[in-house]
């Protein structure tokens, strides 16, 4: 995969111009959707993230909030996909099967 360097450091963007970590196979939205998701702070986002560096949490924290309406876009783009992929897939046998026995309503 080729990358492009921004005026970010650590802050890549692929052939479809998405930010991804240097170094890494990790977007800057699927970090930041941990951040939204758990409230995590950077050190928590290390904990959870030992690959990363805190300067590339810092770095992602920063592209995030100078661009954080394409990002929000981005975000609600994928929440709007696994909608639909839930929608479509239905319910699951072992749900049925739960719903069946009264042990799920």
């Amino acid at each position: 995969m080729t990358f492009t360097s921004t005026d970010y450091k650590y802050i890549q963007l692929d052939a479809q111009q998405v930010p991804y970590l240097e170094g890494t196979s990790m977007k800057v939205v699927e970090l930041i959707t941990s951040v939204k998701a758990y409230n995590w702070s950077p050190e928590e986002l290390l904990d959870n993230y030992p690959h990363l560096s805190l300067s590339k949490i810092y770095s992602a924290l920063a592209y995030y909030w100078d661009r954080k309406e394409e990002i929000e876009i981005a975000i609600a783009q994928r929440e709007q996909y696994a909608s639909k992929l839930q929608n479509e897939a239905g319910e699951s046998p072992f749900v049925a099967r739960l719903r069946a026995q009264g042990i799920l309503q």
